[in-house]
């Protein structure tokens, strides 16, 4: 996976992610055109299908709705990759189909803008300059679940089997 990096710092809120007032809309593609508002309302115009969103700790904090990955997918977000996550969020993210991926000291080390390439096989990111830096490889079974767009993709290719 190829794309953008666009980064953001530590305690992302989902009101940060998708702002309360759009949580009237359940549809994909109006979410998505909110996506990251609070902190950059040109965040969806700027994003591109197979970008990536690179934060600090706590990314997801507050509350539990599940709108804000959902925002986040539309906006054809890759992946989420952050130092670490709020529980709830990375299990509605998976929930989903939302890749998210925890690599300790990431916002040290990329910038705003630059292109990254991650390998999910071998649970690395690497850098324009050539550098790598690691993350938690996610288990077969998320990974079954993010391939199939989210549990009940995944629940419904089980149950067809």
């Amino acid at each position: 996976m190829k794309g953008t990096a666009w980064k953001f710092g530590n305690d992302i809120d989902t009101d940060i992610i998708l702002p309360g007032r759009y949580l009237i809309y359940t549809d994909e593609e109006i979410l998505s055109s909110h996506c990251m508002e609070g902190l950059d309302e040109n965040f969806s115009k700027k994003c591109q299908k197979g970008d990536f969103i690179i934060a600090g700790t706590n990314f997801g904090c507050g509350s539990s709705r599940e709108h804000a990955p959902i925002a986040i997918k539309g906006a054809g977000i890759q992946a989420v990759i952050a130092e670490s996550f709020a529980r709830i969020f990375y299990r509605n993210a998976t929930n989903v189909g939302v890749p998210l991926l925890e690599a300790p000291g990431i916002t040290d080390l990329v910038e705003d803008g630059q292109k990254i390439e991650v390998n999910m096989d071998k649970g690395i990111i690497i850098l324009e300059n050539g550098e790598e830096i690691t993350f938690k490889k996610l288990p077969s079974f998320m990974l079954d679940i993010l391939d199939k767009g989210g549990l009940i993709g995944y629940l419904k290719e089980k149950n067809r089997g």
